[in-house]
């Protein structure tokens, strides 16, 4: 500090910039760039080529299917994962209701926070093969085995291109379910109890307590879990490749812009044409949280 406060600040933000640049801003860099040439992965130098490979995308059938099966997980996935999430977290800290005076969760909500979250502590890929067997076609799955108790043909979930991808939804709420439990958890932890013993106070129910208390402290807790999930809808790549068939079928029922990335970049070795769905994946994805926070954007609740 003798020498000045902006020699010291510099000192300590120069490593991790650098660090940053290195391998976070120089990689997007290099994207950009190769999404601009016909690289296949073994020149050393590749040949410019301009905005073909982007003029490319916009005939791709593959491509704009890839799209719409985003915007199907960008409604159906943050919606499902955080409704089903903020009633588990109101039954877990307020759904007891008011005992001695304070406001408290249902019988056995410790176990079941640690319940929820557990599959938090999986990596994707084995949540992607527990899925495997959960919808696997025979009587040895578990829910064709539950379905053959009662007498019911077995449903082919991930070979069925009408219920495939809804086949994947399921998969990334129930994986995603948990953390946002904790989540919301959290933020309603936050809110003082002196609200919900006064709504009690007022008569207010349980249905009421939740939509006219909870849900609009909760609002920018809401915000963030739904830009996060729209993130996570995105990516969605490693429950793809591992659970559907023939990595993204059948017949591209469940393909999503990463499967296709990884498929035409090792797959076919079009590495400059991959680097172009990859820019664009980039900017779909900061369209969308800039969107998503401008759309939700409300004044904060004081309390």
């Amino acid at each position: 500090m003798r020498h000045g406060r902006y020699p010291f600040i510099v000192g300590f933000l120069a490593v991790p910039v650098a660090i940053y640049v290195t391998f976070v801003i120089g990689p997007y860099a290099q994207a950009f760039y190769l999404a601009t040439t016909n690289w296949r992965g073994v020149s050393a130098n590749p040949k410019f080529i301009g905005l073909e490979n982007f003029e490319r995308l916009l005939s791709d059938d593959i491509f704009w299917k890839a799209v719409r099966h985003h915007g199907v997980l960008l409604l159906a996935m943050p919606l499902l994962t955080i409704v089903i999430a903020l009633f588990f977290a109101f039954m877990l800290n307020v759904g007891g209701g008011s005992r001695g005076g304070v406001m408290t969760g249902v019988w056995g909500s410790k176990f079941y926070r640690v319940v929820f979250f557990f599959p938090q502590v999986l990596a994707v890929v084995i949540v992607g093969v527990i899925f495997s067997r959960v919808y696997a076609p025979d009587d040895s799955g578990l829910l064709n085995g539950a379905l053959g108790l009662f007498g019911l043909d077995p449903v082919l979930f991930m070979a069925n291109p009408k219920i495939a991808l809804w086949s994947i939804v399921g998969v990334l709420v129930w994986q995603a379910v948990g953390f946002y439990v904790v989540l919301f958890s959290a933020g309603m932890a936050s809110v003082p109890k002196d609200i919900y013993e006064a709504a009690t106070i007022d008569g207010a129910g349980r249905a009421a307590m939740f939509f006219k208390v909870t849900l609009p402290l909760l609002w920018d807790t809401l915000q963030v879990a739904w830009v996060y999930l729209g993130i996570a809808a995105f990516d969605a790549f490693a429950i793809v490749q591992v659970l559907s068939v023939d990595q993204g079928g059948p017949d591209g029922a469940t393909t999503v812009l990463g499967m296709e990335i990884y498929r035409n970049a090792f797959s076919y070795s079009q590495f400059g044409y991959a680097s172009a769905m990859g820019v664009a994946l980039f900017f779909l994805t900061i369209t969308f949280a800039a969107l998503t926070l401008r759309v939700s954007r409300r004044d904060t609740i004081e309390l």
